[in-house]
């Protein structure tokens, strides 16, 4: 597939999307949103998608925030549908229903952190800064990051981000828990690829139900999730992979999964 805003390639079952504006630092505008979607949507079809990879254009950012150049003419209608158009696109990602990895080659500001959060595993090369400086320009994260970064950050650390505006350095955010873990740039990406095979050896509806039940357990109750959880766990237990991996494990020898 081709866009105009992204690349987009399949290669050994990991789908990698890379925002395509290094001359804009990656920044996200209207139609990165639109092509984003579509990518996803791609990625969400295609069977041969087991897990998706996302990252930036070029050496210095993964997306240096939104354009603010689109910004500046929005008006209150504007602004609030853009920030649901933003939302959807980001939620879209979120609920896959297959692994997505963030690799953050480079500066992750404002929309391209929260495009961060919205992954579900976050990788940071070592050179990387990540931050919400929206404050500083009058305005809020508007694509989820003022709910997001205290789901994974905690509340205080998040307000702290969020209305200092301040970056951190890739570092800081390992030990934030706001990144999984902190490579050197030159071994991010096949970092990133080898981490995204091994789930690939993963039972895919396992998965599946795992971000599930992950994604809407951590909004309600732990009472609420637990139900959840075993509602889940009786649907993958009717599954031929279900059946596969526990006999693959009994019979010593690896799993062929198919998804069924």
């Amino acid at each position: 597939m081709t866009f105009a805003t992204l690349l987009y390639a399949v290669a050994d079952r990991i789908a990698t999307i890379t925002v395509n504006r290094p001359d804009k630092l990656n920044a996200l505008n209207d139609a990165v949103m639109a092509d984003l979607g579509q990518a996803l949507a791609a990625a969400k079809a295609d069977a041969n998608v087991g897990v998706v990879v996302i990252t930036g254009a070029g050496e210095k950012a993964f997306v240096a925030g939104a354009d603010i150049g689109e910004l500046a003419k929005q008006t209150v209608i504007g602004g609030k549908e853009k920030s649901l158009r933003g939302q959807a696109v980001l939620d879209q990602l979120e609920r896959l229903g297959k692994p997505v990895l963030a690799a953050i080659n480079g500066y992750a500001f404002g929309g391209g952190l929260e495009l961060a959060l919205a992954c579900h595993l976050r990788f940071a090369s070592a050179t990387a800064k990540v931050g919400l400086p929206e404050v500083g320009l009058g305005i809020i994260p508007g694509y989820g990051g003022t709910q997001r970064l205290p789901r994974i950050v905690g509340r205080g650390r998040a307000l702290e981000m969020i209305l200092s505006g301040a970056p951190v350095d890739a570092a800081t955010a390992e030990r934030y828990g706001l990144v999984n873990a902190v490579y050197e740039p030159a071994e991010l990406q096949a970092k990133v690829r080898a981490f995204a095979a091994n789930l690939l050896t993963k039972g895919p509806l396992a998965m599946a139900m795992a971000l599930e039940s992950v994604l809407r357990g951590t909004s309600t109750s732990q009472e609420e999730g637990q139900r959840i959880e075993c509602d889940l766990f009786g649907i993958v237990s009717s599954t031929a992979d279900m059946r596969e991996g526990l006999n693959a494990f009994l019979e010593k020898r690896k799993p062929v999964y198919k998804n069924a």
